[in-house]
């Protein structure tokens, strides 16, 4: 595996790949990396040659209260689980190499990302629409792959791809999650043992409104309650919202009718988390995929 720390060898590598018409997959990643992020490598594996991961924990996606400077970065290990999967090139670059002295531009999606994430964290979305487009523009990937945990984010991408008439096509993968349900995120390092048993209660919430939908739920209101409920019964978790989304405008539904997420953002302690279910009309009913 090639370690690459600048955006014009990055370049380089991407254009000779292009040339012998070879099929890049990126996986663009802030390192801390886990079962989830290895699965979209696994997946852009089976698409993809060469495969390129960038780390890069970007700090234009950071609010000012938020945790920047203590962001996981263990980069030594995240290269060796890397290279055990046979990864082709780890794309590292620095603040300043991304960001260069003068850098002025922010990439803004209008509308899908002033409400839910957007509003709890403000010019959140701005940040990571600006790397992501730098990342592709870089590496010029013909795919690349993000985790379904982040929702909102991942429609947010496809809406920039499109608008802007970019050749890489977003592949959006499955959330992974541990034994007990919670969804993988470099962000459970920070929990403590009674905080990570806590924050099981994310995944059961989602679980109550997947088990209400089982029984012919379909109205927003009664399956947000079933999840509030699961929520509050767990004092070490402070509920930040809870809405269900059509999947394509993220606008609020009334009755469930067409593909649509539950969304769900809770602090467990300091730490904030986020989670997911995609729920797809089935005939009559609606299959859910936590």
């Amino acid at each position: 595996m090639e370690t690459i720390h600048t955006v014009a060898w990055m370049k380089q590598v991407a254009s000779a790949a292009r040339r012998d018409e070879r099929v890049l997959g990126l996986v663009p990643t802030m390192g801390a990396l886990h079962e989830g992020h290895l699965s979209l490598v696994r997946a852009a594996q089976q698409q993809c040659s060469p495969v390129v991961v960038s780390i890069f924990v970007n700090p234009k996606q950071f609010g000012p209260a938020e945790d920047f400077q203590k962001y996981p970065r263990p980069l030594d290990r995240d290269r060796a689980l890397l290279e055990a999967l046979g990864v082709d090139y780890l794309f590292v670059p620095s603040i300043e190499e991304m960001y260069p002295a003068g850098f002025r531009t922010r990439v803004v999606v209008e509308g899908l990302g002033d409400r839910l994430e957007g509003r709890s964290r403000p010019g959140h979305f701005g940040g990571v629409t600006t790397v992501v487009l730098k990342l592709l523009e870089i590496a010029q990937p013909r795919f690349a792959f993000f985790g379904r945990k982040d929702a909102q984010q991942v429609r947010i991408i496809e809406q920039m791809v499109g608008d802007l008439n970019l050749d890489a096509e977003i592949v959006v993968r499955p959330i992974v999650r541990d034994a007990d349900g919670l969804a993988l995120s470099s962000r459970n390092a920070y929990l403590d043992a009674e905080e990570r048993a806590a924050a099981r209660a994310l995944y059961q919430s989602l679980d109550a409104v997947r088990r209400a939908v089982a029984r012919g739920e379909r109205e927003r209101t009664q399956l947000l309650t079933a999840l509030r409920k699961v929520i509050e019964q767990e004092p070490k978790v402070a509920l930040d919202y809870a809405e269900i989304v059509e999947a394509d405008t993220f606008e609020p539904v009334g009755n469930l009718r067409k593909t649509s997420y539950v969304l769900v953002a809770a602090r467990v302690g300091q730490t904030r988390l986020i989670d997911n279910a995609l729920l797809e009309p089935a005939g009559e009913s609606f299959l859910v995929t936590l």
